[in-house]
């Protein structure tokens, strides 16, 4: 082979590398828009009716707790507020009860998200990382996966069906999703359950105790959130 020949070989290389990347981050660019055009629309637009939702999954009767688990669960992963499932929950099942369905369509939202995170975005989320540094990222995953689940959800402000396609296209396994969406939801799950249940039952306390753990559990998220931040700033070269 002459150098020219050689020399062909390593831009032919070198390009197909680039378009690869390049199709890479179309991809990836074309799922984030999707992700943030359903996000705005179901956020602002206001596009589910609430009412007709309770409505719905009253008329199944004894099977209602089920039904909600399953129809939030999809909603959620569409970006409809988990703050409104949430209340729904509470007042149509009570505190106890709604706190059981809201956490099971919190893991239920986790894992579709995830999924669909996943199936969309692992591949080309690989590729734009390179190998080393993706297997890399993969043992940190294997290791502190589950913790970063519990840690984001104690975060206000952020969306967790947002994260959950984020955690997907990462690699989190499903099992560290589930766990986790289960362990760091409980807080904000009983304050929104509860105001929800307050509302409905008029139960100033059962309020006032929504409104001291969601304090509590803003002030933990925040300073938590701080601290990594600060932890992953001294750990850059």
């Amino acid at each position: 082979m002459t150098d020219t020949e050689s020399l062909d070989g390593t831009a032919s290389a070198a390009s197909d590398l680039i378009a690869d990347r390049r199709r890479h981050m179309v991809r990836l660019g074309l799922f984030a828009a999707v992700l943030g055009g359903l996000f705005c629309i179901m956020v602002f637009g206001r596009v589910v009716d609430t009412d007709e939702i309770r409505a719905a999954v009253t008329a199944t009767g004894p099977a209602a707790p089920l039904t909600y688990i399953v129809l939030s669960a999809g909603l959620g992963a569409i970006f409809v507020p988990g703050t409104i499932l949430a209340a729904g929950s509470g007042l149509l099942f009570g505190p106890v009860v709604g706190l059981g369905v809201t956490l099971g369509a919190t893991v239920g939202t986790a894992m579709i998200s995830t999924l669909v995170g996943r199936r969309a975005g692992r591949g080309s989320a690989r590729a734009l990382l390179g190998a080393e540094r993706a297997d890399r990222l993969d043992r940190q995953i294997e290791r502190r996966g589950l913790w970063a689940v519990v840690g984001q959800r104690f975060i206000p402000g952020m969306s967790d069906a947002l994260a959950s396609y984020a955690f997907g296209a990462f690699g989190v396994p499903l099992w560290q999703m589930a766990l986790g969406a289960f362990i760091g939801s409980v807080p904000r799950a009983f304050v929104y359950t509860s105001l929800g249940a307050a509302l409905g039952n008029q139960s100033a306390p059962l309020a006032v105790a929504a409104a001291v753990v969601w304090c509590v559990t803003a002030i933990v998220g925040t300073v938590a959130a701080h601290r990594g931040y600060r932890k992953w700033r001294r750990s850059r070269p």
